[in-house]
């Protein structure tokens, strides 16, 4: 392996407004060597390659500083044309096969070989007819090499979703002059003899010389596979080390080291937990794009304050989404020992299950409704509140939703003109305010709470993540947190549920050592970790 590097990103900071989400980032990457790149979601390894591939986000938004250097020449790259002409490829998450054509086609798509016809000798060259041959010969040397042994006029759109990631694979290697590739999670969709499958055909590439940078969450899959690691964290660089002088355990601290912030931990209880268990999930399988559950086991005991974290796409935010009815799921959920139905949301409200959903403008909020008629909206569906007079002489009582929403504001510090005020005019911190409000209307017995500081300021996700506490601690409510922000789960809750690959990978005091929430997010429990 040559001691040289194929690319060189020097120094790059990358500003989006007055938010700084990469700080003088270097990644150097050698000829042949296989490079992972790991990090949480968030610490700034999309908007890097975005960088790398000239990514349109990245110039119409001002740019960014440092320098890029491909075999130790400064280049400049203004589009992905322009990294694809520098042998620079990439096998996205999201597969880019246009499903209706065959392999073939998909790995020849604007790169068609010709040959000379009748017609093409007289009139010209634009004339010449498609060299099926030549191009079907060419699509079955790049199915070989990645280990694929499949016909290559098969239709795409016919293919078990493994299948398609390898001919993603093998597009890239048929290009000419492929200098580096980038593997965006590319064993995401793939089963484990798959995965390992990939892993060769990784190592494969990277013998003939083609450089690669490998990103991914799977630390096992890092151990197997790379050569060198680099770690980002909260868009700044982490460290880089030869794989053979660092460990699992090592890699899961890099990722998840709080950087110097304290960590308080949940505020002391005035009373002991009862010990009875509030929510019993058993083989919980939900059907949600992106986030799917795949068989999770979960107790949740009365009074808790339960954090649920884990990557993107790994399944958290699928548990309070199938248990409350929004996304198809099966299994067996009984709160309060009572077994409860699934697939419907009006059950989950009339059992004392409330939500407040990680996408307050989509689904949590009408925006264009004041914000009286938000609080006191579901209740009145669900359980008729808020009304005068009986049978079908029932009619809204105004009275009765401007008291109530002036007692929900007062409480829960809403920042608003008047109950009458649009929910929409209001910053993101009151809109999740009035979300909680309208939860907390229908008096429940358990919370699930999603995302509940996402997108809002500093100073608000106080408000919100003390206004749970205090719910906790005054009322008893057994509230389940889901959030992306692993410091906010520490700092408030009691125990702290990773999920990983749909299943709950470990559960975690709030004060264990970093590297078992980094060992856990990968899908590896702590006990795993230190036999590794």
């Amino acid at each position: 392996m040559s001691l040289n590097h194929i690319l060189e990103m020097n120094n790059i900071s990358k500003q989006y407004g007055e938010s700084a989400v990469l700080r003088d980032v270097t990644l150097k990457v050698r000829p042949g060597e296989i490079h992972a790149l790991l990090g949480e979601n968030g610490a700034g390894k999309s908007t890097l390659m975005n960088i790398l591939f000239g990514m349109p986000v990245i110039h119409g938004t001002g740019g960014f500083q440092g320098e890029v250097r491909i075999s130790d020449q400064p280049v400049t790259i203004h589009s992905p044309q322009d990294a694809m002409t520098l042998g620079i490829g990439m096998v996205h998450q999201e597969f880019m096969l246009i499903p209706g054509f065959t392999i073939t086609e998909n790995i020849k798509l604007n790169r068609e070989l010709s040959k000379p016809n009748l017609i093409s000798r007289i009139l010209g060259h634009e004339l010449e007819s498609l060299d099926h041959a030549a191009m079907a010969a060419d699509a079955h040397k790049a199915l070989t090499s990645v280990g694929v042994g499949i016909a290559q006029e098969t239709l795409v759109r016919t293919l078990p979703v493994g299948y398609m990631q390898f001919v993603e694979i093998a597009r890239e290697i048929d290009k000419t002059g492929v200098k580096l590739l980038v593997f965006d999670e590319p064993t995401a969709v793939l089963t484990e003899s798959e995965a390992d499958q990939l892993i060769s055909v990784m190592k494969s590439i990277a013998a003939s010389g083609i450089a690669i940078i490998f990103i991914t969450h799977r630390l096992h899959e890092v151990m197997k596979a790379a050569d060198t690691v680099t770690v980002l964290r909260d868009g700044k660089l982490v460290g880089s080390k030869p794989i053979a002088q660092t460990s699992l355990v090592e890699m899961a601290g890099m990722m998840i080291g709080r950087g110097g912030e304290e960590l308080t931990g949940p505020p002391a209880r005035k009373q002991p937990l009862s010990g009875r268990v509030a929510l019993e999930v058993r083989t919980l399988h939900v059907d949600m794009p992106g986030e799917s559950l795949h068989g999770l086991d979960l107790d949740v005991m009365e009074g808790e304050i339960v954090g649920i974290g884990g990557l993107a796409g790994q399944g958290k935010v699928g548990l309070p989404n199938g248990v409350m009815g929004l996304y198809p799921a099966s299994g067996s959920v009984r709160l309060f020992g009572q077994e409860m139905p699934l697939n419907s949301p009006e059950s989950a409200l009339a059992h004392g299950m409330s939500m407040v959903s990680e996408d307050r403008r989509g689904v949590g909020l009408l925006l264009d409704e004041s914000i009286e008629d938000n609080i006191s909206f579901n209740a009145m569906q669900v359980k008729g509140e808020f009304f005068t007079g009986k049978g079908p002489f029932k009619i809204r009582s105004a009275r009765k939703v401007r008291a109530h929403a002036n007692t929900m504001i007062h409480d829960l510090d809403i920042r608003c003109q008047s109950p009458a005020q649009t929910a929409g005019t209001l910053s993101g911190g009151n809109q999740q305010k009035v979300c909680i409000a309208r939860a907390l209307t229908m008096n429940p017995h358990f919370l699930f709470v999603s995302e509940p500081t996402r997108g809002i300021d500093i100073g608000a996700k106080a408000l919100v993540l003390d206004t749970l506490v205090r719910l906790n601690r005054e009322q008893g409510l057994t509230i389940v947190m889901v959030s992306s922000e692993l410091m906010e789960l520490r700092s408030i809750c009691d125990r702290i549920v990773i999920v990983a690959e749909g299943q709950v990978a470990d559960i975690l005091a709030p004060d264990s050592p970093d590297a078992a929430f980094g060992l856990a997010m990968s899908g590896i429990s702590t006990q795993e970790g230190q036999n590794v």
